[in-house]
């Protein structure tokens, strides 16, 4: 039998039923639905877009991390990081997009919904690796992309391009050390070379 898509307006008028007042906003754009909640009440309504017979999302296909600080070249009102995540339902045919914030800046903490999902677990460490972000009940929140000894979180906006230390490997001490970054930064701006009489013009 073939299960046609859900409208979004349809699938966003369901949502709004099945979570009630824990939506801080809800929303169709693109013909995808988005729904923001609190830090407060995000495994809640994990559970509940998970469980509830018209949502049914039982995959949750991507969870990431945002650093909203410099957000469309200027500053944004509200909490820094946000976590994101794209749920599907297979049984239904439909999508939701799930957005919570984490409401301290300093140091962002967040439920971990890796025993809903399963495939949150390396989502998750990714959100922590780069974003700094805690997902509170995680089972092995470590490191997945960087180094054991790498400091500081790559994707958050105040974090340098080049970095604060570069490895090699010492030939001397026959092992990898770190070391200040020794690249200069530099701005690469196009060279414009005008020539007289290029091609036969004046």
């Amino acid at each position: 039998m073939t299960v046609f898509a859900v409208n979004p307006e349809t699938l966003k008028n369901t949502i709004a039923a099945a979570l009630g007042d824990k939506i801080k906003h809800i929303g169709v754009a693109l013909g995808e639905v988005t729904v923001v909640v609190g830090a407060a009440d995000y495994l809640d309504v994990a559970k509940v877009l998970h469980d509830a017979p018209d949502c049914c999302f039982e995959q949750l296909m991507d969870l990431c991390g945002v650093d909203y600080s410099e957000y469309k070249s200027g500053g944004r009102e509200g909490s820094r990081y946000c976590v994101v995540l794209h749920l599907l339902s297979v049984s239904l045919n439909q999508r939701v997009r799930l957005k919570v914030f984490a409401p301290d800046d300093d140091f962002p903490v967040m439920a971990s919904v890796t025993e809903l999902w399963n495939s949150a677990n390396w989502f998750e460490r990714e959100a922590f690796d780069l974003f700094g972000i805690v997902f509170e009940g995680h089972s092995d929140l470590r490191r997945i992309l960087t180094d054991y000894g790498f400091i500081g979180h790559p994707f958050r906006k105040d974090f340098p391009l080049s970095g604060h230390v570069e490895m090699r490997y010492d030939a001397e001490s026959k092992r990898v050390v770190y070391q200040p970054v020794t690249i200069e930064p530099r701005e690469i701006t196009p060279r414009i070379i005008r020539e007289d009489n290029y091609g036969g013009l004046h």
